[in-house]
């Protein structure tokens, strides 16, 4: 299996006035295309710091990310919002999405930054609406959905641009328990269809859906867990109110 994700003794610390705050120390792991994999630790442990790194949100003090076998730890802020824009699709707790545009549109947002013309976003941003069960809904504007119906446009957003891996922060943490397992069967699908998925977490049910479990504490990684029977999301047909 190809790496799409390798870092090595990646590291992260903040300045606060003379002190130098070390917020990840030196972690080093590998992450196969198409591999589903929960980043777990409490609050402090470096979660939302790796999140920025492999997002390309931020760069490291130390260390190196290779993302598609290219090192982007040291690319300059232009760089990486262009390598952000085409291989990361981000799926946010909070969802994310503009209230004045519909759906559709806001599934298209992202592609306009990379210069498709209007058909070929219109064109992308149904066919992932398709893949997440909400072609009917996609005129809808987002107080007009429920929050299952929001994440999953958040979800669709994600795909439409094809990236080489998703990023998903807590996405079941607003979500009641319904809505929750029918995100994570979403998620379920995109890993068996061969997508790479990176789910930050602090539950350890949601965690378990996933096929590995990364662990953090205070900026270390503390464990590397392969499952070899991950929990699977309960079957049937998608709800369109969920």
């Amino acid at each position: 299996m190809a790496d799409v994700i390798q870092v090595k003794e990646l590291a992260r610390s903040y300045r606060m006035g003379s002190v130098e705050v070390p917020a990840l120390r030196g972690v080093n792991f590998r992450i196969g295309v198409g591999e589903m994999v929960a980043i777990m630790g409490p609050s402090g442990s470096g979660k939302s710091t790796l999140l920025n790194l492999l997002g390309c949100l931020d760069r490291p003090t130390g260390g190196h990310y290779y993302l598609a076998g290219e090192d982007v730890s040291r690319k300059t802020s232009d760089e990486l919002a262009e390598i952000r824009n085409a291989r990361i699709g981000f799926v946010f707790q909070n969802y994310n999405l503009l209230p004045q545009l519909t759906a559709l549109e806001n599934v298209e947002l992202p592609l306009i930054y990379r210069g498709l013309r209007a058909g070929e976003r219109r064109r992308l941003a149904e066919s992932a609406l398709g893949a997440v069960g909400l072609m009917d809904r996609r005129n809808h504007r987002p107080m007009e959905l429920s929050g299952g119906q929001q994440q999953r446009v958040g979800i669709a957003r994600a795909l439409a641009g094809a990236p080489d891996v998703i990023l998903a922060d807590e996405p079941t943490g607003n979500l009641d328990t319904a809505s929750g397992e029918e995100v994570l069967r979403l998620f379920e699908e995109l890993h068996a269809s061969g997508r790479t998925v990176l789910l930050v977490t602090h539950d350890e049910e949601v965690a378990h859906h996933c096929g590995r479990i990364l662990r953090l504490r205070d900026g270390v990684q503390i464990g590397d867990e392969a499952l070899s029977e991950p929990l699977r999301s309960k079957s049937g047909a998608r709800e369109v109110d969920a």
